[in-house]
């Protein structure tokens, strides 16, 4: 399997190439600079999930066109081989179990929060929900406007398509499970 980093190259570079767009142009859509889209193009750089959400919106495409694996009729995915995504200094670890592609209009993330760990993820396409499920720990999320305290064994579902936070508030890793729907 293609460590993340290139995935997210070649998808970034199909799409931007696709949509006839100039490493400038995506710069100005996007507020990433030239320099670091580069350096992401050709996988030697790390982005975060920010990032990678800056790059989405600016291109008008979902998040998991950056992280979708090339296609097989099936696919069994261990995460200890997923390169995650890395938010608040590696504290905050986002798998991309299955992306979103062109004919699923959903994606499932395996995430892991260290203890005291805070995310802020940039709004999603208009119309974006996320399902969320606690595995482990405790976890406060903010979406739209109201903060929910989730813990082990509980669920939330929400609009994502506004600005969206997570923090973990419990005393050990908080382990979430992660579905993305874009309609």
């Amino acid at each position: 399997m293609d460590p993340m980093n290139m995935i997210v190259a070649k998808n970034i570079r199909r799409l931007r190439e696709e949509n006839k767009l100039s490493m400038e142009e995506l710069s100005k859509l996007s507020s990433v600079s030239k320099s670091m889209l580069a350096q992401i193009e050709r996988g030697e750089a790390n982005p975060t999930i920010s990032t990678l959400w800056k790059i989405s919106n600016g291109m008008k495409v979902p998040f998991d066109h950056l992280t979708v694996r090339p296609k097989t009729s099936y696919e069994i995915v261990n995460t200890s081989e997923i390169q995650p995504l890395l938010e608040d200094g590696g504290r905050v670890k986002n798998y991309p179990v299955f992306p979103d592609d062109e004919n699923r209009r959903f994606a499932v993330y395996y995430l892991e929060l260290d203890k005291g760990s805070y995310w802020e993820s940039e709004p999603h396409l208009k119309g974006t929900t996320e399902f969320i499920t606690i595995s482990a720990g405790c976890v406060e999320i903010s979406a739209g406007g109201q903060q929910f305290t989730v813990g082990r064994g509980e669920s939330l579902r929400f609009r994502a398509d506004s600005t969206h936070s997570y923090k973990n508030t419990g005393d050990e890793t908080a382990i979430l499970h992660m579905i993305i729907y874009n309609p």
